[in-house]
């Protein structure tokens, strides 16, 4: 069985307890959220999500479209209103130069090949529109606890935890540019009891987001 069959079978199973982690981290999940927002561009804009999950991410956003290979999370995303396809970020079901922006946050960890995730990106976004990528950092307090969890029947189990520099060159590779570093969760994950504002860098924070811009 391939790593992503793995994948897919560890979530499917465990769409409620993927649930209850947001209910059970409201601070965490809304420090999140609200860093994403200050980086989505201005305006009525027309942007996706892959890898969506069960939608919390995008219904807190207003998004209203996005992709996820998951079934049962699927489900769950379309009960909240979003529009949602059966596709990976390898192979995006959409037509070339289509979204204002193009959202991937901790799907990252999951995706088996990035390079071609980000190439697919890339080609859904109109010229000039942006990325923003959302990743737990692997040397972070939150990497460490989450890479431990590895080692257990968990949905980390099959999750690769990418340094940072990794990613951005990647983003490179893809024909991004004017990529921005910043961060928020600092701190142990169960310290985190009220919404964290995000700082540029990626030097202190678990949560770590990247903006690239198309060339």
């Amino acid at each position: 069985m391939t790593t992503i069959k793995k994948t897919l079978q560890t979530f499917s199973r465990n769409v409620d307890s993927y649930e209850k982690w947001f209910d059970d981290h409201p601070a965490i999940f809304q420090s999140e959220v609200e860093a994403i927002r200050e980086l989505l561009p201005e305006g009525e804009l027309f942007g996706i999500e892959i890898g969506l999950g069960t939608g919390r991410i995008a219904q807190a956003l207003g998004l209203k479209e996005g992709i996820e290979p998951c079934k049962e999370m699927r489900e769950r995303a379309i009960e909240r209103g979003i529009e949602v396809m059966d596709a990976r970020a390898e192979h995006i079901p959409y037509k070339d130069l289509h979204f204002d922006f193009v959202l991937i946050t901790t799907s990252i960890h999951y995706i088996e090949d990035i390079p071609m995730a980000l190439q697919e990106a890339n080609r859904v976004l109109k010229r000039h529109a942006v990325i923003i990528i959302g990743m737990i950092a692997p040397e972070s307090s939150f990497g460490r606890i989450y890479q431990e969890k590895r080692k257990q029947q968990s949905f980390y189990q099959h999750a690769t935890f990418y340094k940072a520099p990794t990613i951005i060159q990647a983003l490179r590779n893809a024909n991004f540019k004017n990529i921005k570093v910043f961060q928020t969760l600092f701190g142990e994950p169960d310290s985190i009891l009220e919404v964290q504002a995000m700082r540029e860098g990626m030097d202190k924070g678990s949560f770590i987001l990247l903006k690239g811009e198309k060339k």
